[in-house]
C-alpha cells in the first residue's frame, strides 16, 4: 500500500536552517532563568510547539510558566534575527523529492512546530509549492499530540491514515506519527537528533534524507 500524504515537518526535515531554532529557544530561556538550559531537558521540547516548549521549559526548569509569554516573545526576536542573518533554505535534494511526490498524485503538507507567521516567511523565501501548510497555533496542541497530521489530511482531503507517510527529525515527530496511525512513520537524520536515538523510537524506516523519501512509493 502506498500513501497519498506526505506530511512532512519543517526545520531540520525540509529545511535546513542550522539549529537557529533550538539556539534561540535555549537562549531566551537561559536568559529569563539566569543559568544554562541543560541540554538533555532542551532536548525533549525538540519537535513541539515553540510556545508549548517555552512554558515546559520553564515548569521543568523553575516551577513556574507565568512568564511564557514574555520568553515566547525574546525567542521570536531572536529567532527573527537569526533568520535575517542567515535564511533558512532547503535541504539538499528535498524540493526535488517533493516535486516527485506531487507528479505522482502524493500530496504534501508542510506541519511544523513553528507559528503561522514564522512559517509562512520561511515558505515565502524558499519559494516552495506544497499542497498546504500546517502550525502549531493552528491546532490543539502541538507534538506529540496527532492534530498536525490529522488538520494536513483535512488540507489534502485524505481520509485514511493508512495512506499517510509522516516524517521528523525528532522522537516527537515520531510520536506524532504514531498516535496518528499514521502507516508511514519516517525519521530522518538530517536534524536535531542522531540516528542512534531516533533508532530507539519506535518507526517505520530511518533515511538519511527526506530527498530519499520517493524510494517509497
Amino acid at each position: 500500500m502506498t500513501f497519498e500524504l506526505a506530511a512532512l515537518d519543517m526545520a531540520g526535515t525540509t529545511v535546513q536552517e542550522g539549529g537557529a531554532v533550538y539556539a534561540a529557544l535555549d537562549q531566551a530561556v537561559a536568559a529569563h532563568i539566569g543559568r544554562p538550559v541543560p541540554e538533555d531537558v532542551l532536548h525533549r521540547w525538540t519537535g513541539t510547539s515553540k510556545s508549548e516548549a517555552v512554558a515546559g521549559l520553564l515548569t521543568e526548569l523553575t516551577g513556574d510558566a507565568a512568564d511564557t509569554g514574555t520568553v515566547y516573545a525574546d525567542f521570536t526576536r531572536r529567532l527573527t534575527k537569526a533568520y535575517a542573518d542567515v535564511p533558512p533554505r532547503p535541504l539538499p535534494g528535498v524540493p526535488e523529492a517533493i516535486a516527485e511526490l506531487r507528479a505522482a498524485g502524493v500530496k504534501v503538507v508542510l506541519q511544523t512546530g513553528y507559528s503561522r507567521e514564522i512559517a509562512q516567511s520561511i515558505l515565502a523565501a524558499i519559494d516552495w509549492t506544497v499542497d498546504g501548510l500546517v502550525t502549531s497555533d493552528e491546532v490543539p496542541a502541538s507534538r506529540p499530540a496527532p492534530y498536525l497530521i490529522f488538520r494536513a489530511m483535512e488540507l489534502a482531503g485524505v481520509t485514511s491514515v493508512h495512506r499517510v507517510l509522516v516524517a521528523g527529525d525528532t522522537p516527537n515527530d515520531l510520536a506524532a506519527g504514531r498516535n496518528a496511525g499514521a502507516a508511514y512513520v519516517v525519521a530522518v537524520t538530517t536534524g536535531a537528533t542522531t540516528a542512534a536515538d531516533l533508532g530507539r523510537h519506535p518507526h517505520t524506516h530511518l533515511l538519511e534524507s527526506a530527498a530519499d523519501l520517493p524510494a517509497l512509493l
